[in-house]
């Protein structure tokens, strides 16, 4: 079920991408733009470069809600951000691990 909101280029459906607003048609959040063009420094005309399946009037539109919706969005942002250094604490770097010597297969070292 999607909701509606003033903006032609954004809707939230429950089924898709958590229900966060996102741009319609596609798969990419509301946020996601946000953080590429508040946190990474990216224009719009650079994010549709990165992403032609945009167009420059979408990633706009998604700005535009971002600004009317900042709060929210930016609460969402730190949320993902919290979950996602939850999951990197709890999950070891197969990487690091091996660099370390350590075994990758979750089995122990024989003494």
């Amino acid at each position: 079920m999607s909701q509606s909101n003033d903006n032609a280029y954004v809707e939230t459906t429950s089924d898709v991408c958590g229900g966060k607003p996102r741009i319609k048609g596609h798969r990419i959040r509301v946020q996601d733009i946000a953080v590429w063009h508040e946190y990474q420094g990216l224009t719009a005309d650079e994010i549709v470069a990165r992403h032609p399946q945009l167009t420059l009037a979408e990633v706009h539109g998604a700005l535009s809600y971002y600004y009317e919706h900042a709060q929210q969005i930016r609460i969402a942002i730190r949320e993902d951000q919290e979950f996602a250094d939850q999951l990197k604490s709890q999950t070891p770097s197969k990487l690091v691990l091996k660099l370390s010597g350590m075994p990758t297969d979750g089995t122990a070292l024989s003494s």
